[in-house]
């Protein structure tokens, strides 16, 4: 009879201490905790479409390899995450394995949210599952053959991708650990800011040095003076998260729907732990000796943005500190790849409007205005006026990304 009643109490307890490891999923706490942690891995930008409802997918996401759409993760039983259980949600999250073991793509940040706590990730699910159940059937899967092929993830997440939750390092401090979480984990911020190779996968060798990502730069934010965040303070960092705008920069394109959408919910202290890790980044990337200004390239960029630019950002590229970015001294300017400077000169760009700093000014695309040998100048002349130092931008990289922005400015 003890052994029957020792057994049963093992049972019992280890029932509870299987449930243990799950928050409870009804409690406001966790589900409140859920929505900041869904803003924190930036849920909303991808699965949002233009337009569309909450979470309810459909957000185009352009990779080398083809178009993308961000699924449904409403809790719509028949187009959404409604029918999964929760072992499925921390799977895809975690694994990139997908509700009937469908492999992801990386698009998905997974190989960043695999270190995501698994109470953090079930605290997103309880989040999730509060929110309108919407019936939008995705097709996620846009890739032409042979990209299209799911099974092709196994041999790549083989070469590239290394679960696992992330490991505090007693070295540092509790903030550092945390900004080091949140950074490496839920905000994926190396996603965008890192190189990526043939492949698509992370150049860990060039940790956060900068990558291309949908005709934008995403820009150094290592340690590195003249590239990166060097001259920026751990407050500058903390303001820009928090508003889209320090004395250096303000936010546009992909970096404005983050500010928006993400970093803009996080706490003071979140985004200070933030700052304090970036902060500690080595240096990297390679620098570039500035162009003469005698050039018959820069003599034509000189007088292209004494035209067309000074009015708002002056003549010696300080620009209007909270309004027009300054550009004399700007790590985004002299980045190894103009196609953000190409991209805004071609499109036009508005600042992103928050809360705290919510005028969002706006500048006007020239396209129409200047021919591709002419934003290539006027670019060149900005990258390399001033102090500034970087590869001049080329006719033919003008001319591309003008061919591949919407209606072809």
């Amino acid at each position: 009879m003890r052994c029957v009643l020792f057994a049963i109490a093992l049972s019992l307890f280890s029932v509870a201490a299987a449930h243990a490891q799950f928050p409870d999923k009804q409690s406001f706490e966790v589900i409140e905790h859920g929505g900041y942690m869904a803003s924190a891995a930036d849920c909303a930008a991808c699965h949002t479409a233009p337009g569309g409802q909450p979470f309810a997918g459909g957000g185009a996401l352009e990779t080398p390899f083809g178009t993308l759409l961000a699924p449904n993760i409403t809790p719509d039983v028949a187009t959404g995450i409604g029918a999964w259980t929760d072992e499925d949600f921390v799977n895809a999250v975690q694994n990139g394995i997908g509700h009937g073991g469908a492999h992801l793509y990386p698009a998905m940040p997974y190989t960043y949210y695999t270190r995501m706590t698994r109470d953090d990730v079930i605290a997103v699910r309880a989040f999730l599952d509060t929110v309108r159940p919407i019936r939008n059937e995705v097709h996620p899967n846009q890739l032409p053959f042979p990209f299209n092929q799911r099974e092709a993830m196994t041999g790549w997440n083989a070469l590239y991708f290394r679960p696992g939750l992330f490991k505090p390092d007693a070295g540092q401090s509790a903030e550092w650990n945390r900004g080091a979480y949140l950074t490496q984990g839920a905000e994926h911020c190396g996603l965008c800011h890192t190189p990526k190779n043939a492949m698509g996968g992370d150049e860990n060798s060039r940790d956060m040095e900068g990558s291309v990502l949908q005709n934008w730069f995403a820009p150094n934010l290592t340690g590195d003076r003249r590239l990166g965040l060097g001259d920026w303070t751990v407050e500058d960092i903390a303001l820009y998260l928090k508003t889209g705008r320090n004395r250096f920069d303000i936010a546009s394109g992909p970096m404005a729907d983050a500010v928006t959408h993400s970093t803009s919910h996080l706490t003071d202290a979140d985004l200070r732990a933030i700052a304090v890790y970036l902060k500690t980044l080595p240096p990297g990337g390679a620098s570039s000796e500035p162009l003469s200004a005698d050039t018959p390239v820069m003599r034509q960029g000189a007088a292209i943005y004494l035209d067309q630019c000074a009015a708002c950002h002056t003549a010696n590229g300080a620009g209007i500190v909270g309004l027009f970015p300054r550009l004399n001294g700007s790590s985004l300017v002299q980045q190894r790849d103009a196609t953000s400077l190409i991209h805004v000169v071609l499109a036009g760009s508005r600042a992103v409007a928050t809360d705290a700093a919510p005028t969002g000014p706006a500048m006007p695309s020239f396209a129409w205005k200047l021919s591709n040998d002419q934003v290539a100048a006027v670019v060149t002349y900005i990258r390399n006026a001033w102090g500034n130092a970087a590869p001049a931008a080329a006719d033919g990289a003008v001319q591309k990304l003008r061919t591949a922005l919407p209606g072809n400015p």
